[in-house]
């Protein structure tokens, strides 16, 4: 099935864009020694669960264009280009694969959308491809070992937890109280299955 885009597809981009900076004015809470813990995941993750991998992705990419031009746009109001070479900038790189693997778990199958794949997708991309690129980046830029770095990550393993829950849940809200926000295949699917 081809997925062509809609005038609407381009402005859920936008809107999800705007929300993943939004949450970034929810200042970042520092951890010791530590990447600061954002609000700014949560964003990813609904961006990947709702609008899919392209668009999620899109979402995303609009973000970092924001941040590459220099917009204070990333918590704790930081842009710029050197954001992508510090201590953070594997766990910022990581939001691409995390929206993008994040809508493939969450809209595979496409018949309707499940609170499980949703959930599944929110933790695997989310948090999965997030840790993947942000532990190494953490251990490269300050020195320490891989196992020291992925030591450290730990201590962000609850408040992520909890973000994938709040965007499983606020997805699910969505997609029952809101279909237009989902790409037109999974409203297809979703109208063919409530017929």
């Amino acid at each position: 099935m081809r997925d062509n885009w809609e005038a609407r597809d381009i402005a859920r981009v936008a809107v999800f864009a705007a929300l993943i900076v939004v949450l970034g004015f929810i200042g970042p809470i520092p951890v010791p020694g530590l990447v600061p813990i954002t609000a700014q995941t949560l964003g990813v993750m609904l961006a990947g669960v709702v609008l899919g991998a392209k668009r999620g992705g899109a979402a995303v990419l609009v973000v970092f264009a924001l941040v590459a031009i220099g917009l204070p746009v990333l918590s704790g109001g930081r842009g710029g280009l050197g954001v992508f070479a510090g201590p953070t900038a594997g766990y910022l790189i990581g939001w691409l694969p995390a929206a993008i693997v994040a809508g493939l778990i969450a809209h595979a199958g496409a018949r309707r959308l499940s609170a499980w794949r949703v959930a599944l997708g929110a933790v695997v991309g989310g948090i999965g491809c997030g840790y993947a690129l942000g532990i190494p980046g953490v251990a490269l830029a300050t020195g320490i070992s891989l196992p020291e770095a992925a030591l450290s990550a730990l201590a962000f393993l609850p408040g992520d937890a909890i973000k994938a829950v709040i965007a499983t849940l606020l997805a699910m809200a969505l997609y029952r109280a809101y279909p237009p926000a989902f790409p037109v295949r999974i409203r297809r699917a979703r109208a063919s299955v409530a017929a």
